[in-house]
């Protein structure tokens, strides 16, 4: 049969975008420079894996060049097609920071390679800038579950397992698949196993950021080992989905602080939480399918910087608020979500 995929629209250059040229960058500790605000792919549940490649596309087109993916997406082959479109609309391959990620059910012997090989194929490409073990936790759990469900193979944080996962990543620096290859969701306790035993270093660690949940003491703990801190979730995630609700979440873009910042300068106040994410140093990674959110986002990263007096009011407004909470990660009854961030300082045990 016929393959009746619908191909994307071809590339074009709006003339209502930003120079990629102008887009500020963070350099990694191998030199490497990365685009200081990327696009998410998440969301396919929502809107659809042909909705948010088209959005690949579009971003593309009024300037981005850092797109975040992840297998667990299921969206990679059709992001891969609008990839390969804006390839061939004469953007270079050097021009574009791709990451994608390693789920959780793909930790084992022999599975990171060909799970990596697997998105290297969906999206069209030779190598990946950056390659993320995307939880710590190896435990699969079915997609739309609610927040209760628990695999009976889930198992803790087991750090010798873990390197086990990082060798299979590092072999893929070696073989020239990836880059460069980093953590996502961690914690001190367990970054500083990993810092101790890894080969290769983690470029970067994928965390929750937003102006409501700053994780300060995370985000230098990373910056001073020379790893880049990625931000997700930088507007507090308001697509997210339900069962990562809860009665005590708080929303970052209706914070006074925020409003008020956001009337000064005449912007929505989404667009100050990316402002501030940029200022501070982590680059967020921003969701959206709508051409004038990803562009209001991307010209307010060139633009004019928030004051010091805004940055400082908004690093008071930190509430410690996690919206992303992992529950389904979960390994033994009667567990509160705490126990996966280790915040007694020691890793949480069996």
């Amino acid at each position: 049969m016929a393959d009746q995929r619908a191909e994307p629209g071809a590339f074009a250059v709006a003339a209502d975008g930003v120079d990629p040229a102008s887009v500020p960058c963070r350099t990694l500790a191998s030199g490497a420079r990365i685009p200081a605000v990327g696009l998410g792919t998440f969301g396919s549940d929502k809107y659809g894996p042909e909705e948010v490649a088209a959005a690949v596309l579009g971003a593309a087109s009024v300037g981005y060049r850092h797109f975040d993916c992840a297998s667990v997406y299921a969206n990679e082959a059709q992001v891969g097609r609008s990839l390969r479109a804006i390839l061939d609309g004469g953007v270079r391959r050097e021009e574009l920071w791709i990451t994608s990620k390693l789920w959780n059910d793909k930790h084992g012997e022999g599975d990171v390679a060909a799970s990596c090989e697997r998105s290297l194929r969906d999206l069209g490409l030779d190598y990946l800038d950056l390659y993320l073990v995307h939880w710590p936790f190896p435990n699969y759990h079915p997609p739309g579950c609610d927040v209760s469900s628990r695999s009976a193979d889930a198992k803790p944080y087991i750090h010798e397992n873990y390197m086990k996962t990082w060798r299979q990543m590092e072999a893929l620096v070696d073989r020239g698949l990836v880059r460069h290859i980093g953590t996502s969701n961690m914690t001190i306790p367990k970054l500083r196993l990993v810092l101790r035993d890894a080969r290769i270093r983690p470029a970067c660690n994928e965390m929750e950021l937003h102006p409501h949940f700053q994780q300060p003491e995370l985000f230098d703990f990373v910056v001073e080992n020379g790893i880049l801190p990625v931000g997700y979730s930088p507007i507090g995630s308001p697509s997210r989905p339900e069962r990562d609700r809860t009665p005590d979440d708080t929303v970052d873009a209706e914070d006074p602080v925020i409003v008020r910042i956001a009337e000064r300068i005449g912007v929505h106040p989404a667009v100050v939480c990316i402002k501030w994410a940029v200022q501070r140093g982590q680059v967020p990674i921003p969701f959206s399918v709508k051409r004038p959110q990803y562009l209001a986002t991307l010209g307010a990263v060139c633009g004019e910087p928030l004051t010091d007096r805004d940055m400082a009011d908004i690093a008071a407004i930190d509430r410690g608020c996690r919206l992303i909470k992992g529950q389904v990660f979960l390994w033994k009854e009667g567990q509160s979500w705490e126990d996966l961030w280790d915040v007694t300082g020691e890793i949480t045990p069996a």
